[in-house]
């Protein structure tokens, strides 16, 4: 940027490009509303008032506010890639966005992070980047790659990282663990925000994750454990996602003592809820209709976020602030008409413009090293009472259930009777096929099976299903397509999603990528799963930081004792 073109023009010495008049501008610092015109120098807002400018907009009337930030997504989890998901959001007023490449980088590494640096350029979103702490991350599972502190350290000095991201290994924090201690050193020494993930933590414990410096937590479901990690200095991102929403559980405790240490985030949203439902704007819809006031609504969606990760040039709608912009005619329902970013209009009633250029695609390396030929899926019967994992609509988080092991020729087989199926997570990296091995009770399935080369955090395949040869049909068809998600009836394959980067997101256009998610979710309901997203809430049930009970490549995982268990009691 150069600085002396845009103080010459705010001192009004030079014609500025743009100049938007007749606006209610959104001023997050003071919480009004000013009627008012904004001027605008090579994508930066440079004053307000009366101009002489190239160009002038009239908004008739309309709000004026700063574009939205997102304070915590996986990009990943909207299963298409950077350019895709920019254009998805940008219509609806998100601007700016931290981004977490923990999934991408949890199967192909350093390389990983590179990939979505490189393809955040030119898009009409400000993607930053928060380092993922944790690859692996526990050691309970099999990834695609190691980070410890010296392969972080290089990404440090790219000017589009501002944080390290969660560090989900709050046990590495509280037991002093070298390696979680050197990153977090590492994010010290370069003064960069530090974001937590500590679902359920408490007491000395919450105590000592906070004393390290952690600053953030995004894995609040209960508002009593928001408000204690309130009250220790910690600020809060509300989550509504697609598996995880904690808006209603949080929203008692967002009042004028709270507000401003509180922001919104989306985590992981499919692309049938962006696509149907929006992005940070529908977060903030929900909340103002709710009864929060609107203001607030959008200050935690723009300066709080922005103040948190001390990004200095957007969030408000200041002098030296980026033009990234969003128009919208209700403030008791806020619905983007037109989007700036960086001065020039990218989106108009919820449609990008036709003008915006997509950058040339990044070349990512594959990422698939099984032949499922020879995978065995049986499980000897080794006890009459085994750990099964209750799955929960619309959460991450999952309840160990103690059930009666259902037998057959002296194996612990399915039992649809009662919500019961057999779950298999099998490493994809190796070349080895480790295969964790367990059941499943609440995804409904009656008959088939259903696999997905997305399962957080390692991402290895991960399959449910009534038998063990529609087990095996459906992961070697995610396997055929270098990764994706299937369901499988039979020896038939009744849907597909190929996802051939990095086994995670598609290369096709978000709207393909929707039509086929819908078959996906459309054949898991033949098949009998009553949830609303069961390939969602498949993905987290080998998520090894996020209690009750999990299932990595290496058998059953205790997170309320972060141990290998054994399946049979």
């Amino acid at each position: 940027m150069d600085f002396t073109k845009i103080i010459t023009a705010a001192r009004g010495d030079a014609p500025v490009d743009l100049l938007l008049v007749n606006a209610k501008i959104v001023n997050v610092f003071s919480g009004r509303v000013i009627d008012g015109a904004i001027a605008i120098k090579d994508g930066t807002i440079v004053g307000f008032g009366d101009y002489d400018a190239a160009k002038t907009m009239d908004l008739k009337g309309r709000y004026l506010a700063p574009g939205f930030i997102d304070s915590h997504v996986h990009i990943e989890s909207s299963m298409t890639g950077v350019a895709e998901f920019a254009r998805t959001v940008a219509p609806c007023g998100t601007t700016t966005v931290v981004a977490d490449p923990h999934e991408i980088a949890n199967v192909l590494g350093a390389a990983g992070i590179d990939y979505m640096l490189r393809s955040a350029e030119g898009q009409p979103v400000n993607c930053l980047f928060a380092l993922p702490s944790c690859v692996p991350a526990t050691d309970m599972e099999t990834a695609g790659a190691r980070l410890d502190a010296a392969d972080l350290a290089p990404f440090f000095a790219h000017p589009r990282i501002v944080a390290l991201a969660e560090m989900m290994n709050y046990p590495g924090v509280i037991f002093t663990d070298a390696d979680v201690m050197a990153k977090l050193a590492l994010a010290r020494s370069h003064r960069r925000t530090m974001d937590g993930h500590a679902p359920g933590l408490s007491g000395r414990q919450l105590s000592a994750y906070a004393a390290a410096g952690i600053a953030s937590d995004h894995e609040c479901t209960r508002a009593d454990e928001a408000l204690e990690k309130l009250e220790l200095g910690m600020h809060i991102m509300v989550r509504e996602g697609t598996c995880a929403r904690n808006l209603d559980a949080l929203f008692p405790i967002i009042d004028e003592h709270t507000w401003h240490r509180m922001m919104w985030c989306t985590d992981d949203r499919h692309p049938h809820d962006l696509l149907a439902e929006g992005h940070v704007d529908a977060v903030i819809r929900m909340a103002v209709a709710k009864g929060l006031d609107p203001l607030t609504a959008i200050r935690m969606g723009t300066i709080n976020p922005a103040d948190y990760f001390g990004i200095k040039d957007a969030g408000a709608i200041a002098p030296g602030r980026r033009a990234d912009l969003v128009v919208f005619s209700d403030l008791a329902d806020i619905r983007a008409e037109k989007v700036f970013y960086l001065g020039r209009q990218v989106a108009e009633n919820g449609r990008l413009l036709p003008g915006v250029q997509r950058p040339a695609p990044v070349d990512v390396p594959p990422s698939m090293r099984l032949d499922p030929r020879g995978l065995d899926f049986s499980i000897p019967a080794k006890g009459r009472r085994m750990r099964v994992i209750r799955a929960i609509a619309d959460q991450v988080v999952t309840r160990c259930e103690i059930m009666d092991v259902t037998e057959k020729d002296s194996l612990a087989v399915a039992d649809t009777a009662r919500d019961l199926v057999k779950m298999c997570v099998v490493d994809r990296y190796t070349g080895l096929a480790h295969t964790g091995k367990g059941f499943v009770t609440g995804l409904g399935l009656k008959r088939g099976a259903i696999a997905s080369s997305v399962a957080h955090d390692s991402h290895n395949i991960i399959v449910a299903g009534v038998t063990d040869a529609e087990m095996l049909a459906a992961v070697s068809a995610v396997v055929a397509m270098g990764g994706g998600l299937a369901a499988v009836d039979g020896g038939a394959v009744l849907a597909d999603l190929p996802l051939p980067v990095a086994g995670l997101m598609s290369d096709q256009p978000v709207e393909t990528v929707l039509k086929q998610m819908d078959r996906m979710i459309a054949a898991a309901s033949d098949l009998g799963a009553g949830l609303s997203d069961p390939f969602m809430t498949l993905s987290f049930l080998a998520l090894p930081v996020i209690p009750d009970l999990k299932l990595t490549d290496k058998g059953l995982v205790d997170v309320t004792r972060f141990e290998v268990v054994p399946l049979f009691i």
